[in-house]
């Protein structure tokens, strides 16, 4: 178990812990700036763009979801920093891409050494949310229940399970905030090659390493959002997506609390047939032996 003082030193947990991935931007925060410094060109002066009432600078996404699109965009810009300047290749088998594929494709020998970079990881990302039509706010519990996996189960997110550990936090993330939830096999629907049984086992291995902790207090969600509005302003990018109103907040709080209830009810269940499961193939035996 988590113990007293990792809960207060984790930020998916505690509203004053500092989030891990404004932490692993800073380096490279504090290069640009320097370089910035050296080239005496001020931040944003060559690359960020603003619009006037003749000129609209737009990206490669759909323009009718402003707040959804550049919240993935900071959203997966933390992923990438996670990735980037983790500290290790910690990880588990059923993150484990080779073990696991998402796809037919056959999966690379090297597939461990490469680092994604943050367009790669924008698009696997806007995929999901565009076809499951998920909210931009959505993209912040999935960061929060990310950042919890890691500490939680002590892991790194790297090249070998980013994928799976990113569809595992969105899958999780759908389910508790989205009104209109996605099931796992709409998720299969998306990906053509992953099974239903896979996405289950792991959906289960998330949430038992979570130790069902899926509860999202709205401070600890208004401090991602303020973090990974600095995440924007730190590297030029425009984060539009407004703060959650009391309404909303009160709403996040009340149905992650409502759903991991819930699955630790359905788990309790599950152990419950086990048990009973394994005391009758016992009974079994035993008459067989006596007999």
């Amino acid at each position: 178990f988590v113990s007293d003082l990792a809960l207060e030193s984790n930020p998916s947990d505690h509203p004053r812990a500092s989030t891990i991935f404004l932490s692993k931007s800073q380096t490279d925060v504090r290069e640009k700036r320097k370089s910035n410094h050296i080239n005496h060109v001020s931040p944003g002066q060559l690359t960020k763009k603003y619009s006037s009432c003749s000129t609209i600078f737009i990206d490669d996404s759909t323009v009718s979801q402003p707040n959804l699109r550049s919240t993935i965009k900071c959203v997966t810009l933390a992923i990438f920093y996670h990735i980037k300047n983790r500290d290790s290749d910690r990880s588990l088998d059923i993150f484990d891409e080779k073990s696991h594929p998402l796809t037919r494709e056959e999966v690379p020998d090297d597939y461990y050494k490469h680092d994604p970079d943050h367009k790669h990881i924008y698009r696997f990302v806007r995929t999901l949310f565009s076809a499951a039509q998920l909210t931009a706010e959505c993209a912040i519990v999935t960061l929060v229940y990310l950042e919890r996996l890691l500490t939680y189960a002590e892991i790194d997110i790297c090249p070998s399970n980013w994928k799976r550990i990113v569809l595992g936090a969105i899958l999780l993330a759908s389910k508790v905030w989205d009104d209109q939830a996605v099931w796992n096999v709409d998720y299969c629907q998306i990906l053509k090659d992953i099974t239903v049984e896979d996405m289950n086992e792991m959906e289960r291995h998330f949430l038992e390493l979570l130790q069902f902790n899926i509860n999202v207090p709205a401070s600890v969600y208004a401090k991602y959002y303020f973090d990974l509005r600095s995440l924007a302003d730190d590297n030029n990018l425009s984060f539009l997506l407004e703060p959650l109103s009391k309404e909303r907040a009160q709403k996040l709080e009340a149905i992650s609390r409502l759903c991991e209830d819930k699955y630790k009810d359905l788990s309790k269940a599950a152990m419950r047939r086990s048990f009973s499961a394994d005391n009758l193939v016992g009974i079994r035996r035993s008459n067989a032996i006596l007999s």
